[in-house]
């Protein structure tokens, strides 16, 4: 090993210049702050949603600043949808031509919040986490990742959550759902990474959406009993995860792999 090997020497890039990034579940919340976070730090975004009014306008947004953005209206429970992304994602990587030194990554965002007692869950409560949460992250993962494989070289950042690892009531579901990102991070880092495919997952504690806040303001108590976890005293905004989700995607984090990181003002601290 040459110690002064100037590409080792060298200070690590936080940039994405020269990276295509789909990000799902990009209309609103998490993903539309990483798909602009991510188009600021120069790269070009695939935005991924079921409501496409919502991404034309995250896309107006980004173009407006001076990047580029592409919109595929997806429902990621669906496999056939999941295929189609594949498809254009694949056209799009082949309409640059031969030797394009195009860099891919995917952020798995889509999902929604789900908060209900164990025993008043229904089979179709169970389906509608369990396929956008793991059977959408899954095989997002898997469509993507094909392409990547293809490449030598990709990067995949799922959301998980705090809820991976630790419980609370009305939780177990979507615990189960999130521990299942957690795993399948871990499990296709270990296939993966000597295909050149890095895999981590960031796990926020509770974040204010448009959502949660709305829930947060229908039951304060609730909110109040969580917000004492955190040590920081204060609930995540979107913004506090943008810095974590544009370094696993940047070549400073090539040497991570089969991480969940938890985002969580000090919550697991205390655990």
């Amino acid at each position: 090993m040459n110690s002064s090997d100037p590409k080792r020497d060298a200070l690590p890039s936080f940039r994405l210049d020269g990276r295509l990034a789909v990000i799902t579940g990009a209309s609103d919340g998490i993903g539309r702050a990483f798909a602009l976070a991510y188009s600021r730090s120069g790269a070009e975004v695939v935005l991924v949603s079921r409501t496409r009014e919502k991404l034309l306008e995250v896309q107006h947004s980004i173009e407006a600043a001076g990047g580029r953005a592409h919109v595929i209206r997806a429902d990621v429970s669906k496999i056939e949808e999941i295929r189609s992304i594949e498809r254009e994602v694949s056209a799009l990587i082949a309409s640059r031509g031969k030797g394009t030194d195009l860099a891919l990554v995917l952020v798995n965002c889509a999902g929604f919040g789900f908060t209900k007692p164990a025993l008043d869950i229904t089979e179709e409560d169970w389906d509608r986490i369990l396929d956008v949460h793991a059977k959408g992250t899954f095989f997002c993962c898997q469509s993507l990742g094909r392409l990547m494989i293809e490449r030598g070289y990709g990067k995949i950042i799922n959301l998980s959550s705090t809820w991976s690892s630790s419980t609370d009531t009305g939780k177990s579901v979507y615990g189960i759902a999130k521990a299942g990102v957690s795993y399948l991070t871990a499990a296709l880092s270990t296939e993966w990474a000597p295909l050149g495919v890095r895999v981590n997952a960031i796990a926020p504690t509770s974040t204010l959406t448009e959502s949660t806040s709305r829930s947060f303001r229908e039951n304060e108590a609730r909110a109040q009993r969580l917000l004492s976890r955190i040590k920081l005293g204060r609930f995540a905004e979107p913004s506090d995860l943008v810095g974590t989700a544009v370094f696993l995607a940047s070549p400073a984090s090539d040497f991570i792999t089969g991480h969940t990181l938890f985002v969580d003002g000090g919550w697991h601290a205390a655990l």
